[in-house]
């Protein structure tokens, strides 16, 4: 059970280590706890590991891609309802439409405005 004083754990999917050290970073400067996945391989098993309360999925992934990784983690009893951001460099809305048919409640394109990220996630986390 989550502590009051406990920070929100985001699980941050995200292949380049640039990248995800960046969002590491700033999501931990506001106050989340960051788990990490490098492939949807990884991202579906330690969502079902540690059952976060947002997840930020990179579309163009290793192993699997973010699609079916949200496919599976969509099928785990704790993660049926945690809000997923899909996050990619490609901005059309073919892409967005898969992400949301897939899972995804929200899309978010790179490179990624952090203000609007933060708002988004709040939102999220508030109908959550």
């Amino acid at each position: 059970m989550k502590k009051k004083d406990e920070p929100v754990m985001v699980l941050l999917v995200e292949d380049t280590e640039d990248n995800r050290f960046m969002m590491r970073r700033l999501l931990e400067m506001s106050g989340y706890r960051v788990v990490e996945a490098t492939n949807g391989d990884e991202a579906v098993k330690v969502a079902r590991a540690e059952s976060p309360r947002l997840i930020l999925m990179d579309l163009s992934l290793p192993v699997i891609d973010g699609l079916a990784a949200t496919r599976l983690i969509r099928k785990l009893p704790d993660c049926r309802r945690t809000p997923i951001i899909a996050v990619s460099a490609h901005d059309s809305s073919d892409f967005q439409s898969e992400a949301i048919e897939a899972g995804c409640n929200s899309y978010i394109t790179k490179p990624i405005d952090f203000n609007e990220l933060e708002q988004l996630i709040a939102q999220l986390l508030a109908e959550n």
